[in-house]
């Protein structure tokens, strides 16, 4: 089974699926006159509230939401599997995607808030099932798209943030079979109570728990990683050297990497990338939907934030911490074990802040991801079969965090990879056919009328929330 879902991984991440995101990202940075740009107009906009627009939570609150279910696992233990897999070239490709990826965020959150509606009860829904539905008819594709997200969730939010999670605590407070077989299961039994708490009280429990620890995880992690990278000064030169040549030569072997090819290292970082920051899933637009904004483009300009703080900060901060690392200590080996055994060896051999950065954020960066994609999730599933789903859901997460402490991490890694291309397509389908009205949105909304209102409000849906299903 391992081999057939491995298989099936490598024949969805070829080089059409590459093709595919990387042309989505190019494209949209021209369509949107590179919206990249605005990045820091965005992020003054992500602290500033907008109470009097419509929705539920505020901006920062939904921002805080899609970052605490991005910057995670993928951010530490995704950038050693991509280093182990396809080699130091593959930190650049990563970096590349989360770069061109800020565009395409914009644009389908941008089209989440356009096409979002209003449940009777004032609950606002969105994401690309509903701009699928009301934007381009296509609501077989919409529910393609929901159960696609419902099914991931469980894998990329749930069950890869737990496997990573106890594997890191095994590799360092593990010292015999017996150990690890005991904190094992401790430590998925924590993450079941604590997540489970949460999640109990809805979205605006989830907001209020990621506004407060999303700023804390991430300053506390960026700046252990800066700590080590200044110790490991003396070798960053030959550390950028090294990630860049190695993306674009045929092979980049030797000096404790493994052998890889050009479109391994493409692959692996482009997939990592995609993982990590989500851009052109459609997934963090399905929280932008219920924020508090008084046109599309506020609130597609606060997300896009998001994969610029996870990928093109956050990630490359981690890979030249670990490149750096495999260079300076010859015994850490970056053509062995996997991307997990791979961090915990770079990281616990820094004195001091090495060990508490890897573990401290590894537990936060989970707990928080496992929060996000848990309302993704639930919103899929209430968008197809109503709100009687959501009791159901709660307890299929907490299995997916039992079964993925127990399971095999590149399997688990694998069914992510897989079920993020499958939610991926008719999300990229959505961005492209209302690429047109992105593009008028975005010049209608700029300069000075980046303030004004649109003067709508979305349409309340009669029995929304008893699911298309």
């Amino acid at each position: 089974m391992a081999s057939i879902i491995e298989q099936a991984d490598k024949l969805l991440w070829g080089w059409p699926m590459i093709i595919l995101l990387l042309g989505t990202h190019l494209f949209m940075s021209f369509k949107t006159g590179f919206v990249q740009k605005d990045i820091f107009k965005a992020i003054k906009l992500s602290v500033t509230k907008d109470p009097d627009a419509p929705g539920d939570v505020s901006q920062f609150g939904a921002l805080a939401t899609a970052l605490a279910s991005t910057v995670g696992t993928a951010n530490i233990i995704g950038v050693g599997t991509a280093i182990v897999l396809g080699g130091p070239g593959a930190v650049l490709w990563m970096w590349f995607t989360g770069v061109f990826g800020i565009a395409t965020k914009y644009a389908e959150t941008l089209i989440a808030i356009k096409y979002r509606v209003k449940s009777e009860d004032g609950t606002m829904l969105g994401g690309a099932m509903y701009a699928l539905d009301r934007g381009l008819k296509l609501r077989w594709l919409g529910i393609v798209f929901a159960i696609f997200a419902a099914a991931c969730g469980l894998g990329i939010g749930c069950s890869v943030p737990a496997n990573a999670v106890v594997a890191t605590v095994r590799e360092n407070f593990a010292h015999d079979e017996a150990a690890a077989r005991r904190l094992t299961y401790i430590t998925a039994a924590v993450l079941c109570t604590l997540v489970g708490i949460v999640i109990i009280g809805g979205v605006k429990s989830i907001t209020r728990v990621s506004e407060k620890l999303v700023p804390f995880m991430a300053a506390f992690y960026v700046i252990g990683c800066i700590i080590i990278l200044i110790m490991n000064a003396d070798v960053m030169g030959q550390t950028i050297t090294t990630i860049v040549s190695a993306a674009f030569t045929a092979k980049a072997a030797g000096g404790g990497f493994v052998g890889s090819t050009l479109s391994a290292a493409c692959r692996y970082g482009i997939a990592r990338g995609l993982f990590s920051n989500e851009s052109g899933m459609g997934s963090a637009p399905l929280v932008a939907a219920a924020a508090q904004t008084r046109n599309s483009k506020r609130q597609a300009l606060v997300s896009m934030t998001g994969t610029f703080w996870d990928t093109v900060v956050v990630c490359l901060m981690t890979g030249l911490v670990l490149v750096s690392c495999i260079i300076k200590y010859p015994f850490i080996d970056g053509m062995s074990g996997d991307g997990s055994r791979l961090t915990s060896l770079a990281f616990s051999n820094i004195p001091y802040v090495g060990e508490p950065v890897l573990v401290g954020g590894l537990l936060s960066f989970t707990f928080s991801t496992m929060l996000g994609w848990y309302y993704y999730g639930e919103r899929c599933a209430v968008y197809l079969f109503g709100e009687k789903s959501i009791p159901v859901y709660k307890i299929l997460w907490v299995g997916g965090i039992l079964a993925g402490s127990l399971a095999e991490l590149n399997v688990i890694w694998s069914v992510a990879d897989i079920l993020n291309g499958l939610m991926a397509l008719p999300n990229i389908v959505a961005v492209l056919l209302l690429s047109g009205m992105i593009a008028e949105e975005t010049k209608k909304y700029s300069g000075t009328h980046i303030d004004d209102t649109d003067g709508s409000q979305p349409p309340v849906i009669k029995n929304a929330r008893k699911g298309v299903l």
